[in-house]
This record gives C-alpha cells, sequence and structure tokens, in this order.
C-alpha cells in the first residue's frame, strides 16, 4: 500500500482528515473527558467501549479490539481496501492524488476516472427524462403499474432512456464527450465497418448499477414495449469499472443492514431487491446478469456469515439457487433457501402479502439441504428405483462437497426416511460415492497452521508500552538502556523495536503514521489500546526508570534459574560447575548495578 501513495501524500490526506470529524459523520460521538465515545459499529453492544482520542488521531474499541488511525476506520466500516480507504478521504478533503506507479497505471486510473464521471452524468440524464420529460412517460407509467414508489425511484436513482438511436450519442456530443469513450463505457455501439455510433440503451427503463462506494459503473435497462423479439434486459458490458461477477446490485446501500443482521438476502432481479428494500428487509443484494459466481460468494463474506437465497419460484430460479451451491460452500458461508410461493417472484409476494409474510419467509427458510432434498424428492418419483437412486445420488454429490461428516451422516438419516430405506443403507451408498470422487483426488492443499492464540501483555510490559507510546521524551533514554530480550511478549517487543527504528533513523512523524508501518493487526490494536485511555501517569520518567530495572531484573531471574538448574544436574563435572557458579555470581552482580539516571 506504500508503493501506491507517496508518505507526504499520506500524510497530507491524513492530515487533513480529523478522526472526530470522520468518525462523526458515521457516528454520534460523545465527550468522555479527553476522548469521545460511542458504542461500537464492529459489534453489538449496549454500552459504549469505543473511544475516539483526538490528540493521538486513533480510535479503539475495548470490547472487539479493533483500532487503528482514520484511513483504517474507514477501511474497516465501508469495507473497502487501503488505496480506496485513502482516496475516500481524499476527495473529501479535496486533495488531489499522487500515485507512485507506472505510466501504464496512470492511464488505467485516468481512463477508469472517466468513465466513472460519464456515467455519473448519464444517470442524471436520464433521471431527467423519467421525471420530467416526455420521453420517460412510458417508464414512468410502468413504475406506477409495479407499484414502484417515488422514495425508491429517488433512492435508487432510475431513469428513463428515450426510445431513439442517438439520444445519447447527441447527448454526448452537446457535453463534450469522445464518442470513443462512450463505446468503452458501455454506452454506445459503433456501426460495423463505419465511424457512426449509436445508442445501447433505447426505449427503456433505466437501473443505474453501483460499486460498494455508491459510484455508477453500469446499467441495466428494461423493455417497455411488448416486442417478443425484443431481450427483456439489456445489460452494460464488461467495461474497465465493470465486471459482472464481481458486482452486486445494490450492495452500497445494503452493506450496513447485511452487518447488522448477520446475514444477506439474495435475490435474481432489480425490481424484486426495490421491493424488498422498501419493505423493510435492507440486507438485501442481487447479482447483476450473471450467475452467482465464486467472486459474488467472497465479497459477501466480508459483510456476514450466511446468505438466505430467495430466487423466483419457477424452474430457472430454483436451478439457479441449487447452481448457487458449489460457490457458497467455497466462501465457508452458511446457506439456507427462501421458497417464495407459486407463481410469485420476491416483488409479487410482497406487493400481494406484504413486508411482514416476506420477513416470516425469510425467518423460517430451511437449510440449503433440507431445500434441495425436497427440491429432488419433488423432480423424481420416489415411488420407482429409479427415481430413488437420482434422489441418492443427488443428496450425495451435495452434501460431500461440504467434507463434513457430521452433515453427511445428518442427511443421510434424512434422506433414509424421506426414501422410505434405512438410514445405513443411505450411508453405504453415500460411502462408495464418495470413495468414486476420490479414486482420481486432486493435490490438496496443506493445511494451514492454526494460529497461537495471543495472550495478554505482562503487566509491566504492557504499561512499559503505553510510557514509551504517550511520552515521547522518554524514548531516547528507553532506546539506549531498556533491551529487547528483556520483553517476554512478542508484540510488545515487536512494537518497541519498530518505535526504537523509527527514532534511531528519525523517520518518527506521528502515531497515525507509525501504525502504517506495523504488519500485524493485533500488533496495531495493542498499540491503540495503549494509548485509547490518556489517563495521566504521575512521574512518567521514575516510573520508566523503575519499570526497566524490573524488566531487567525479572530477566536476570530468568538467567540465574537456568544456571541454577544445570548446576544441579548430576552429570556435571566439577570445573563445570565452578564455571556456572561464577556466572551466578556475575548475573547477581548486575542486578545491583543502576542503569543510567533517567533526567528530564
Amino acid at each position: 500500500m506504500a508503493g501506491l501513495f507517496s508518505s507526504a501524500t499520506l500524510e497530507q490526506v491524513r492530515a487533513a482528515s480529523d478522526i472526530v470529524d470522520v468518525i462523526g459523520s458515521y457516528l454520534p460521538l460523545k465527550r468522555a473527558g479527553a476522548n469521545f465515545v460511542a458504542l461500537c459499529p464492529f459489534h453489538k453492544e449496549k454500552t459504549p467501549s469505543f473511544h475516539v482520542n483526538p490528540h493521538r488521531q486513533i480510535f479503539h474499541c475495548f470490547g472487539c479490539h479493533k483500532g487503528g488511525d482514520v484511513f483504517a476506520f474507514v477501511r474497516e466500516y465501508e469495507n473497502l481496501d487501503f488505496p480506496e480507504a485513502v482516496r475516500r478521504l481524499a476527495e473529501r478533503a479535496r486533495i488531489p492524488l499522487e500515485y507512485e506507479s507506472s505510466p501504464d497505471q496512470r492511464q488505467s486510473r485516468s481512463l477508469k476516472e472517466k468513465l466513472l464521471h460519464i456515467h455519473e452524468q448519464i444517470t442524471q440524464r436520464w433521471q431527467g427524462v423519467l421525471g420530467n420529460e416526455a420521453a420517460g412517460a412510458a417508464a414512468r407509467d410502468y413504475l406506477e403499474r409495479r407499484g414502484v414508489p417515488a422514495e425508491a425511484v429517488k433512492l435508487f436513482r432510475l431513469g428513463a432512456a428515450p426510445d431513439a438511436w442517438d439520444d445519447t450519442v447527441n447527448w454526448a456530443r452537446s457535453k463534450g464527450f469522445d464518442l470513443e469513450d462512450m463505446e468503452k463505457a458501455g454506452l454506445v455501439l459503433r456501426k460495423e465497418g463505419t465511424d457512426r455510433f449509436y445508442d445501447r440503451f433505447r426505449g427503456r427503463l433505466i437501473f443505474p448499477i453501483c460499486d460498494e462506494q455508491g459510484r455508477v459503473i453500469g446499467f441495466s435497462g428494461r423493455v417497455l414495449a411488448g416486442d417478443e423479439k425484443t431481450a427483456k434486459y439489456v445489460n452494460s458490458p464488461e467495461t474497465p469499472i465493470f465486471v459482472k461477477s464481481r458486482v452486486f446490485y445494490g450492495l452500497d446501500k445494503s452493506k450496513r443492514a447485511i452487518i447488522e443482521a448477520g446475514f444477506a438476502i439474495v435475490c435474481e432481479g432489480q425490481l424484486d431487491l426495490i421491493a424488498c428494500f422498501m419493505a423493510g428487509l435492507q440486507n438485501v443484494v442481487a447479482p447483476q446478469g450473471t450467475a452467482f459466481t465464486a467472486d459474488h460468494a467472497r465479497i459477501l463474506s466480508r459483510y456476514a456469515s450466511e446468505v438466505v437465497l430467495c430466487f423466483d419460484s419457477d424452474e430457472a430460479g430454483q436451478n439457479a439457487a441449487a447452481r448457487s451451491l458449489d460457490s457458497l460452500l467455497s466462501s465457508g458461508l452458511a446457506i439456507r433457501v427462501a421458497r417464495v410461493p407459486s407463481p410469485h417472484d420476491p416483488d409479487s409476494f410482497i406487493k400481494a402479502s406484504g413486508g411482514t409474510a416476506f420477513k416470516q419467509l425469510i425467518e423460517h427458510a430451511p437449510g440449503f439441504f433440507d431445500y434441495y432434498l425436497d427440491r429432488l424428492c419433488a423432480l423424481h418419483p420416489v415411488a420407482t428405483d429409479k427415481g430413488r437412486l437420482a434422489v441418492l445420488r443427488g443428496m450425495a454429490e451435495a452434501v460431500l462437497k461440504t467434507g463434513n461428516q457430521v452433515l453427511v451422516d445428518k442427511y443421510a438419516q434424512k434422506t433414509g426416511l424421506r426414501l422410505g430405506v434405512t438410514p445405513d443403507a443411505v450411508r453405504a451408498e453415500f460411502r462408495k460415492l464418495s470413495r468414486a470422487r476420490r479414486a482420481a483426488p486432486a493435490e490438496a492443499a496443506e493445511p494451514l497452521p492454526e494460529p497461537a492464540p495471543n495472550t495478554e501483555p505482562p503487566p509491566a510490559e504492557y504499561w512499559l508500552l503505553k510510557l514509551l507510546l504517550l511520552h515521547e521524551e522518554l524514548i531516547d533514554w528507553a532506546a539506549r538502556n531498556l533491551r529487547l530480550e528483556w520483553l517476554q511478549h512478542r508484540l510488545v517487543r515487536q512494537v518497541l523495536a519498530r518505535r526504537f527504528q523509527a527514532h534511531q533513523g528519525r523517520t518518527w512523524t506521528s502515531l497515525p503514521a507509525f501504525l502504517d508501518c506495523l504488519e500485524e493487526a493485533d500488533a496495531r490494536a495493542l498499540v491503540t489500546r495503549a494509548v485509547a485511555e490518556e489517563r495521566p501517569l504521575p512521574n512518567p520518567a521514575q516510573q520508566l526508570a523503575d519499570l526497566a530495572c524490573r524488566l531487567r531484573n525479572q530477566d536476570l531471574d530468568r538467567q540465574l534459574a537456568i544456571l541454577i538448574h544445570r548446576a544441579s544436574q548430576p552429570e556435571v563435572d566439577e570445573a563445570q560447575r565452578l564455571e556456572l557458579l561464577r556466572q551466578r555470581e556475575a548475573l547477581r552482580a548486575c542486578k545491583l548495578q543502576p542503569l543510567e539516571p533517567l533526567t528530564l
């Protein structure tokens, strides 16, 4: 992340982004002494444990232990990567960014920014057509028939493309946009063999598609005329800013609701999503113009641990739900499936039965494998041997993908009950199919070792860290007199090593900048925790001297214990024992030596 922006640029953006102002735009902050507090946005709590320190420009939650500077907060809250968090804050502060990148990267960024600008402008154009022009009358009538309220039209920025071949072309010329850039944006097409262009979206209701930051990156246009030869929906092609397999419709508006609910509802279409959202179920997304992919699953796994698939009740919708299994399992997401009664889709069901009924349908949605067993039994006649075999194979193929023996056994029992055979017989068949799957195994990846659990630093080491982070005037003495091998806690040792390096190399600028140098999130959390409560520390110089002496003596005591143990071993001869005793006396003498006086 340091390779994209210069350190000077990062410091400029950080300095212009006061952490209290930034976090205060997301959360209601209340002053508490020198700090500000709020209910933590990253976990559920009733008593505020989220602290913002304006002097140090950091935040820390004493409940979930998240902490960092203003970049870290925006990154966590908005689920952005580091460069996007920097860009978001730079835009807020109206600071132009200078990229440390290759000419190709700068050209690519320039093109993307140009395409984003074009998309924003054409969105406003089509919003105006829908709201005010005669060319938008058919789209307005359609929305009224579908019961889409005016607040939804405004919230989702719906628009209308006039039924003409050259409206967007002429609009682009009037705005000074290059038609080749319009082509790269997917808004116009070139007539084959010529330099003439025509509109991609004509006579359609327009749904702007946004990225996770709410920027328009593409469109989906629904036909309004009844021509059966015309595709019902036309979507933007893939462009430098729009990749279908990595985009959810509505995620920019629903991501906070998904985090709070702990699960995401996945439906098929834009109108389904809008109906859910306006009915109060705002934790909803829709894949855009493509099947549910592994990229989709990875995106959702950043926000939730579970998804509820709610596709149309027709055959295509149910097949789409079944095909989503592999992608969802690979991301570790739990899966449920809500079945909308035929012939409804979520939009029509909500219109007919209300939001409360739909919410109950979501709440009572069964797990994927219960749903899939029901579906297999509905598709295949279980009264016949052929049908039972098809159900058995279908369930085995699906449940064995989990690699979870508990689930395999559970659904062997359920499958046996549905087919009227013993669970043992189903287990035996599952084992046969499992062996067949392993006949040509793919090369398995080595399992990652489990990380060691993090332990609390000893109180003396934690207090030492706090002193040296809050009192810069103590660093020079500590760097000369404190040895890192005296410290037992790995993260304390790591943080102080970096702090001493910054002092000796004269690279220290601020605590937020120092956090960027720490690779481990646990190390950053330890730092923000140590400084978040900036309580008065009486006589910090004396405290540091006392702590350093105590830590040195504790380390000497550990070395003495090792020497005493070695000297007591029967295989040690007299000469070795005398040497060990000499070393012991030298260590005891070290304990009596004072450290360098600390005067400020």
